[in-house]
């Protein structure tokens, strides 16, 4: 079970979403076209194979137009769907629903692409302890619901935002003086239950972060060769997050290594849409 995402969290987003699709003068169309108290029924149908995400943000977008719209479920986020599976039907008065239709449908079919993406990657490293996470290169604003999304497909979060945990990167150590120098500050400034990760692309670097010691240690576009001696060296004493060229293809291999987590940015910044349309029955 997916923990669900509450509604004072998604509300804002979906209610920004759809003021901008009314504009200044709402749905002209459907105000032009369909009659005040007509009512119809229709059914939300996956057009792809996929895994699905964000039924809640789906709903909101019809019930924040109208609250007398209803939904009936017959799958859950993280459900697996083929072409033709009925996801859920929609019925209530018929301006609302095709008003509210395409926000709706465009929070659906994105968060499932994210979840199918995730899905993919989590099921090629299956035989492995390595989990599947996600990054902070997220779409500005819609970042909770993409990481929601990542969960639905099997995969697990990231830090959420720059104040969740330190994450040292090249540019840090550049303008630190160092690794060492780095992570010295770091220890110096946070508090106890303040994580520390440090980015390194070369196992020299890995050894001289190993020797002041991290909470976690980023391995940044390094060879499964690379990957498999960092983690002889880690030897257990940080957590260890490969990051760079992860796609289904080569997840597996680089699983194999030994990390405990694969970095993955692409599954949220560049997901490919589900395709999922909203048929009247």
């Amino acid at each position: 079970m997916i923990a669900t995402l509450p509604r004072i969290v998604i509300e804002p987003t979906v209610r920004n979403a759809l003021i901008e699709d009314l504009g200044l003068a709402g749905d002209i169309t459907s105000a032009a076209v369909i009659p005040v108290g007509h009512r119809s029924r229709l059914a939300m149908v996956s057009r792809n194979p996929g895994v699905i995400a964000g039924l809640d943000a789906a709903e909101l977008a019809f019930q924040l137009i109208d609250p007398a719209v209803g939904m009936v479920r017959h799958m859950e986020d993280g459900s697996v769907v083929k072409p033709g599976d009925v996801i859920a039907t929609i019925e209530g008065p018929s301006r609302a629903l095709l008003t509210g239709e395409r926000t709706a449908l465009n929070f659906l079919g994105h968060l499932s692409g994210i979840a199918t993406v995730t899905a993919s990657i989590v099921s090629a490293i299956s035989g492995s302890k390595a989990s599947v996470v996600c990054t902070r290169k997220t779409t500005p604003g819609l970042r909770s619901l993409e990481k929601y999304a990542v969960r639905a497909g099997g995969g697990m979060n990231h830090r959420f935002a720059l104040n969740d945990a330190v994450l040292i990167k090249d540019n840090h150590i550049a303008i630190a003086g160092g690794i060492a120098e780095a992570i010295r500050r770091a220890k110096a400034s946070v508090g106890h239950m303040v994580k520390i990760e440090i980015e390194v692309d070369t196992l020299d670097q890995l050894q001289d972060a190993m020797q002041i010691g991290v909470d976690a240690v980023l391995l940044d576009n390094m060879t499964p060769v690379q990957l498999r001696q960092a983690v002889d060296l880690v030897a257990g004493r940080a957590i260890t997050e490969a990051s760079g060229n992860i796609n289904p293809t080569t997840a597996a291999e680089i699983a194999a290594s030994g990390v405990d987590l694969l970095s993955v940015g692409w599954i949220t910044h560049s997901a490919q849409v589900l395709d999922i349309g909203l048929d009247y029955i």
